[in-house]
């Protein structure tokens, strides 16, 4: 990155910030907004960025549970690296070549460049130091990668299919209005699976508890979105298979479920 930039987005100031990095970059001081389109845009051919942010709003892109995922994908693979920092400052990207400060000017963003070697140099140094001693930020979120795959393990192709369509297809409507959990059991029940195997499923791989599930089961039963049906088992008291509960819900895609159901769940 050789000049300033103006762009529409933070994504795109971003994008070409870290595209123009030859090695590992920081991220330092994002706000919540910097934080959500950082994660969106990095991808196993960005370079390694470690990112410096303040708790609270870690916390705030955190609680959402399709960036999370996202993000501890990226831990995972070791493109993406977090720890916290309070100090305030601009919001910066720092490369072994340039420093952004990423400054948002009505509806455009603007990446203000500086390729000067001892600032930058400076720069590297400070942050690297700041990197040393910041506590690392602990995800409590699986990857995504790993609930696709366990979920397909242990509910079927279908049901992995019918969780991942419904993701996209509130991701693309604009956010969480529909929780993780929430979402497991509608698919659940789409698919009429037991609610023992996806409680199970969702506690062993870390999204929530059992009980968290039992508890948002009884809720969706009660808005009518879902019923069950008892399962006699050889052993033990009978299980509960799902069902969707309202006739609005059946026979639709997952776009158009996901949206009757979010629907359904603001009424």
């Amino acid at each position: 990155m050789k000049s300033n930039v103006m762009e529409p987005t933070v994504a795109d100031v971003l994008r070409e910030a870290l595209a123009a990095a030859d090695d590992g970059s920081f991220v330092v001081a994002p706000d919540v907004e910097t934080v959500k389109r950082l994660i969106q845009i990095v991808d196993n051919a960005s370079p390694s960025v470690h990112l410096l942010a303040e708790p609270a709003a870690l916390k705030a892109v955190m609680d959402e549970f399709l960036l999370a995922s996202r993000a501890a994908d990226h831990v995972e693979a070791g493109i993406l690296d977090i720890r916290s920092y309070e100090e305030v400052t601009n919001v910066l990207v720092v490369t072994d070549e340039a420093v952004v400060a990423v400054v948002r000017a009505d509806e455009h963003v603007a990446g203000l460049t500086t390729n000067d070697g001892a600032f930058v140099e400076s720069a590297n140094a400070r942050f690297a130091e700041a990197w040393r001693n910041a506590a690392p930020y602990a995800l409590k979120t699986p990857p995504l990668s790993t609930v696709r795959e366990t979920l397909e393990t242990e509910l079927g192709a279908r049901t992995a299919e019918d969780f991942d369509a419904m993701l996209a297809a509130l991701d693309a409507d604009g956010g969480a209005a529909i929780d993780e959990v929430t979402v497991s059991l509608l698919v659940a029940a789409r698919n009429e699976a037991l609610l023992y195997d996806i409680s199970k499923w969702g506690e062993d791989v870390g999204i929530a508890s059992k009980a968290t599930f039992s508890r948002t089961k009884t809720r969706l039963e009660e808005q009518g979105l879902i019923e069950t049906e008892k399962v006699p088992i050889d052993v033990g008291r009978p299980r509960l298979r799902l069902k969707l509960g309202d006739e609005r819900l059946r026979n639709l895609d997952a776009e158009e479920f996901a949206r009757v159901a979010r629907s359904m769940l603001a009424t």
